[in-house]
């Protein structure tokens, strides 16, 4: 964890302010993850996502045996959740369970097997990982979800996700450690965890309930932890963006490394 035990008041006071809002496990008030965005979409798609995925493969099948072999640092009952017309994969490996540090690779398959590309430095929540994350506690959900929708508050990058490009995607204030955050919903790609698909990323419809939180985005980094997201520098953003395509059904397989080792 990044917190500063020498400034407990800043840190409660940084908290309080972050979970009067939404988004990053926050509670739909409005459409932002770690700070303000404005304006929300009325929902109007039906459940598609926010689910571990109901097909249950064999993982030697899915991770392929060509020249790069396995899906690397995932274990079996991991590689079971990653289904089969998943084309690319992006995996999401925190230092450790407490840790808001954690590395992104893309993953995907070809004929000979899976191809790795560039190890990204990524920051995710506060307090780590979770395997039942909840409204408000500071760490993101392990899984494996689905990548279905785009968007920002700067044009299209190139990205063959539908792209939502909005006002909404505004933000300001700072972060856990008085870093800025504004830039930082310039460009988003919403981890289909508790949200319904087919929509915009700022749509605040909660399949399973505010409780468990939602908002789970791929955003740009603001050099600090978040409150349950996932972030990365702009050009690996954009890179991310430009990289994923909805024929290859890309999902993200998250969490801290021994977790995503089961």
């Amino acid at each position: 964890m990044s917190t500063r035990p020498t400034r407990p008041l800043a840190l409660l006071l940084t908290v309080v302010a972050l979970g009067a809002l939404s988004g990053c496990g926050g509670s739909g008030d409005s459409g932002s993850t770690d700070g303000t965005a404005r304006d929300r979409p009325a929902p109007t798609h039906t459940l598609a996502g926010g689910r571990a995925p109901t097909s249950s493969p064999d993982p030697s099948a899915s991770a392929g045996d060509g020249k790069t072999g396995r899906l690397p640092g995932l274990g079996p009952k991991t590689l079971a959740r990653v289904p089969d017309d998943a084309h690319q994969v992006v995996v999401v490996t925190g230092e450790h369970r407490d840790s808001p540090r954690s590395t992104v690779v893309l993953h995907e398959r070809a004929d000979d097997g899976w191809r790795a590309g560039e190890r990204w430095p990524a920051h995710n929540a506060l307090r780590g990982w979770t395997d039942d994350h909840r409204l408000g506690d500071l760490r993101s959900p392990i899984g494996v979800f689905t990548l279905s929708d785009a968007g920002g508050l700067l044009p299209d990058p190139g990205t063959e996700l539908p792209y939502h490009r909005s006002g909404g995607f505004t933000i300001d204030g700072t972060g856990f450690e008085g870093e800025p955050l504004e830039g930082s919903f310039d460009y988003v790609v919403a981890i289909d965890y508790n949200r319904e698909t087919g929509v915009s990323p700022l749509d605040w419809t909660r399949p399973m309930g505010d409780s468990k939180g939602g908002g789970i985005w791929f955003h740009v980094d603001h050099d600090g932890p978040t409150k349950g997201c996932v972030t990365l520098s702009e050009p690996h953003m954009k890179a991310l963006l430009r990289a994923l395509e909805p024929e290859s059904n890309p999902v993200v397989v998250m969490g801290d490394a021994a977790s995503l080792a089961r």
